[in-house]
């Protein structure tokens, strides 16, 4: 045994069960968050509960979420007991005030396992989903009540509202988003010529005529949304038999969609499941960002993390070429050596700090006052944005490429650096034409450890850019198209709002997983891009190394 500790064999033996832990530790998270992410698009089944509470008797129509055991004591033999309670969604938020319920299983008449023969889940664009029974429709003010017709009536309104409502959307965000853009520059143009007195007759007539112009088509596609809103006010009506008899009526304008879960095959869950991934992704977040979509929050994350990326690369690749090509080696460079090593540990909220106080108010300011000064006092680059943020971010993750990057060209032979100097090429050319272009694989590796640091970052974000709401996308097919002064979303932050600031936390749950799971998969395939790149330069640099 001494002879065993001696050759220090348990401390391989202690690293491998470490790091076997580790990965076991990485992969059941993983596997946690799949699972729950997952679930949150699959059709729920559901229930008919009949509960019996103080001498009478409900029915109780929902979804069966969880379930928990504790132990209390009866208040009158003082016995201890075992109480076992279900976590039921019942939906219908405008009749009850809550979207999810807790029932004691001895208060339960009927079997946990019955089913709720031909329930409609209606998902509307506010109040959360519907549970019940369809009883009748109202179209075109005749009633229908006719079940056989119902499904196929109601489908086909529901498809011609929500086509509606994406044609009022497109109209308002894009065609009219497009207008406003553009006579709000034309404010702005006429403050500057005014600044400059160079307002002149002629620069008024063509202004006015150019305002004239976007007035005209801003009314004609004014008219043509109040066509399509007073459409939508005529696709009439659905009343739905909810909770012990309750009935509720939901007009079909304000239903996203509908379905009879307990009706689907295996084959229609998984349509579904598809279907209810696509809208994930390419909707827009309501009723507090607590359902609908989040793509505002995905395309928000991408941008700013592909700009930190073109941002943090020249500033960590330069700063480490001169620390290690032209700086010599003494008490100043290993001060500073040191220095970018503390900044690796320095909290990320004192990084946004800075980023608020230097790039927003200094930096920000500055550019305001000698390029904007026709827009103040509304700030243009003097208030959180985008640009900002990805500094910031470049700031965190600087000292990463740095380090990354220097050692990557502390690798590169001697001899190479040489023979370039004898074939005559200058220490920049020799640096630029083999040394640096070996060292990729390594300035590669920095990156991706730091695109995955910075886009699961959301401290400092909240203070240089990032809102719980983004009017408009930080990309669009306005020019510039990347627009730099704008807020954005971010997906961790959508995380922490809705799961931390959300009121209904049991509504949010299902979701917080499915957004991590989203980050996660956005992280790993920006770093899979990454790595594919690094190993064809690895392969390419191979003979060499």
């Amino acid at each position: 045994m001494k002879e065993w500790l001696n050759k220090g064999e348990h401390w391989i033996w202690l690293s491998s069960a470490m790091v076997s832990i580790s990965v076991v530790l990485v992969f059941g998270l993983m596997a946690m968050i799949t699972y729950k992410g997952a679930v949150h698009f699959w059709p729920h089944a559901v229930y008919e509960f009949q509960v019996e509470q103080n001498g009478q008797t409900e029915t109780v129509i929902g979804e069966l979420r969880d379930s928990k055991s504790r132990d209390v004591t009866d208040m009158q033999t003082g016995e201890e007991k075992e109480l076992t309670q279900s976590l039921i969604k019942v939906g219908n938020r405008d009749v009850y005030g809550i979207d999810f319920r807790w029932i004691n299983n001895d208060t339960i008449k009927s079997s946990i396992e019955t089913l709720s023969n031909d329930v409609l889940v209606i998902e509307r664009y506010e109040y959360g989903s519907v549970f019940g029974h369809l009883v009748s429709a109202k179209i075109d003010g005749e009633t229908v009540t006719d079940k056989s017709v119902l499904l196929e009536l109601l489908e086909e309104q529901v498809g011609q509202s929500s086509e509606t409502h994406e044609q009022i959307g497109y109209i308002e965000k894009h065609l009219i988003g497009a207008i406003n853009y553009e006579i709000e520059e034309l404010r702005f143009e006429e403050k500057k010529l005014r600044l400059d007195d160079a307002f002149t007759p002629e620069e008024e007539a063509r202004l006015a005529a150019e305002r004239a112009e976007f007035q005209s088509q801003f009314e004609a596609y004014q008219a043509e949304t109040a066509v399509l809103y007073s459409k939508l006010n005529n696709f009439g009506e659905v009343t739905v038999e909810i909770s012990n008899g309750q009935t509720l009526t939901v007009p079909i304008k304000k239903i996203v969609d509908f379905w009879r879960p307990n009706n689907m095959s295996f084959v229609d869950k998984l349509g579904f499941f598809g279907h209810s991934i696509g809208n994930f992704l390419f909707d827009d977040p309501r009723e507090a960002n607590t359902e609908g979509g989040i793509f505002p929050a995905m395309i928000g994350t991408i941008t700013m993390v592909l700009l930190m990326t073109i941002l943090v690369t020249p500033m960590g690749v330069i700063a480490a070429i001169y620390m290690r090509e032209y700086a010599k080696d003494g008490p100043v460079l290993r001060t500073v050596r040191i220095s970018i090593n503390n900044l690796a540990g320095v909290p990320s909220i004192v990084f946004g700090i800075f980023g608020l106080g230097f790039f927003v108010y200094i930096l920000g300011g500055s550019i305001d006052e000698l390029f904007y000064g026709y827009a103040l006092p509304n700030p243009t680059f003097g208030t959180p944005g985008l640009l900002w943020a990805a500094l910031t971010m470049a700031l965190l993750t600087l000292p990463v490429v740095i380090v990354s990057t220097e050692e990557g060209l502390s690798r590169i032979p001697r001899s190479l650096r040489e023979g370039g100097l004898a074939l005559g090429a200058t220490k920049f050319e020799t640096i630029m034409k083999i040394v640096l272009p070996m060292a990729t694989p390594a300035i590669m590796t920095g990156l991706i450890l730091a695109i995955a640091r910075a886009a699961g970052e959301v401290a400092p974000l909240m203070l240089v850019g990032v809102v719980k709401l983004a009017p408009a996308l930080p990309v669009d097919a306005i020019a510039p198209f990347v627009h730099l002064d704008r807020k954005f979303m971010h997906l961790g932050f959508h995380i922490y709002d809705v799961g931390f600031q959300s009121p209904n936390v049991e509504a949010s749950q299902p979701l917080v997983y499915a957004t991590s799971l989203l980050l996660v998969i956005i992280i790993v395939g920006l770093n899979l891009g990454a790595i594919s790149i690094r190993n064809r330069l690895r392969e390419r640099y191979k003979a060499l190394d």
